[in-house]
């Protein structure tokens, strides 16, 4: 069985969940989130872009609704015991064989929480569910369950994220030895996925983000190659991965000479990751985070630049995005805690002069507060 945790953290982590459970009077949870199934049982899988359910009762009871593609992938990479099977067909209704499952776990009239916002449950899924269980239990929102409960990590965890965080350094290493005028954008992402995969790193659960010139402004990956000019810029935004968790970076690097706002932007985000580090400890809250980050780029005269956002909270992620729960945004009341592992990126973009300037990294809650987990040089990389 290809566990990556041993059985006494699951069952720490169903203990966990269960407690939950009692206090919010749930009598089972609908688990949808890949994350979820993964944190829990070890289930690894992109099945998910398919109807898929883990039920788990409040008692520990455990059965996942999976289709015939997903058996072994559940059999060998997961503890559940339980796996029952939707059949593929013009008429097939996988909601109704979970309403078939929940009678026979006793959840007939019963109050269960459902993971709604979640990419592993679209929204025709969702209303075929709440269709299927109608009169014959209540169903509630209980989304942020999970999520709370994996924001704060284990031990095991927090190696996880070690890992990945030395194959992000790796491969920021990778793309600053090929970053010279001519270079391929192509060649430069090569480098890094090849740094991650050679350290026995896993695929980002997204799309690295690489964009040189103009479009070293934009956030999102895009599909288009370019070569870097005699004087350009190049935002990078990736991240290691090991065992599915992540550790991200972000940088904009220069070619051939830099432009005076480049300088300037750089000393104000460094000097803003800095102050929001400065906040990652206990007793502190994302909004605490974030009020630091638009203070100092605002003291700059750069509020018009930066985002309304500066990071979010990382761990085992899986496609579309690696970000997770919390988000630092204005007035966000989610408390931080000691094991929390969370990437701040500081980003300025210059629509009118087409200049970029982002710094980021990855840094551990401890119980004294932040520790850099990868990104210990912070200067600006010209070349």
């Amino acid at each position: 069985m290809a566990l990556h945790f041993t059985r006494d953290e699951f069952s720490e982590r169903l203990s966990r969940l269960e407690a939950v459970m009692e206090r919010e009077r749930l009598d089972a949870l609908f688990l949808f989130a890949q994350e979820s199934l993964y944190w829990l049982t070890g289930y690894d899988t992109f099945g998910f872009c398919f109807f898929q359910c883990l039920v788990v009762t409040a008692d520990g009871r455990m059965a996942l609704l999976t289709r015939s593609a997903d058996l072994r992938q559940a059999q060998r990479t997961s503890l559940i015991a339980d796996i029952r099977i939707w059949k593929d067909a013009r008429d097939a209704d996988p909601a109704a064989g979970l309403l078939a499952l929940a009678r026979e776990l006793g959840l007939g009239g019963k109050r269960i929480g459902v993971e709604y916002e979640t990419h592993g449950l679209t929204h025709r899924n969702g209303r075929r569910l709440e269709a299927a269980f109608a009169g014959t239990a209540t169903l509630e929102d209980a989304s942020a369950v999970v999520p709370a409960l994996r924001a704060t990590k284990s031990a095991a965890e927090i190696a996880c994220v070690r890992r990945a965080a030395g194959l992000s350094d790796a491969a920021d290493a990778a793309a600053i030895e090929r970053l010279r005028p001519g270079a391929e954008e192509g060649d430069i992402l090569a480098a890094m996925h090849d740094a991650i995969f050679c350290g026995g790193g896993d695929y980002p659960a997204n799309e690295f983000i690489i964009g040189s010139g103009d479009d070293a402004l934009l956030c999102r990956y895009k599909s288009g190659r370019r070569r870097l000019e005699t004087e350009d810029q190049l935002t990078l935004e990736f991240a290691g991965v090991w065992r599915h968790y992540h550790a991200a970076l972000m940088r904009t690097h220069v070619v051939g000479e830099p432009r005076p706002l480049h300088a300037s932007y750089h000393a104000a985000a460094r000097e803003a990751l800095l102050a929001c580090e400065a906040e990652l400890r206990a007793g502190r809250c994302a909004g605490d985070v974030f009020a630091a980050h638009a203070r100092i780029l605002d003291r700059h005269g750069y509020g018009a630049h930066r985002l309304n956002a500066c990071g979010y909270s990382l761990g085992a992620k899986f496609t579309p995005s690696w970000m997770d729960t919390p988000m630092f945004y204005e007035s966000n009341e989610f408390a931080l805690e000691p094991g929390m592992t969370m990437f701040l990126h500081m980003v300025l973009m210059d629509s009118a002069s087409a200049t970029a300037m982002c710094l980021g990294r990855t840094s551990l809650i401890g119980e004294k507060g932040a520790e850099p987990l990868n990104g210990g040089s912070l200067d600006l990389v010209i070349r």
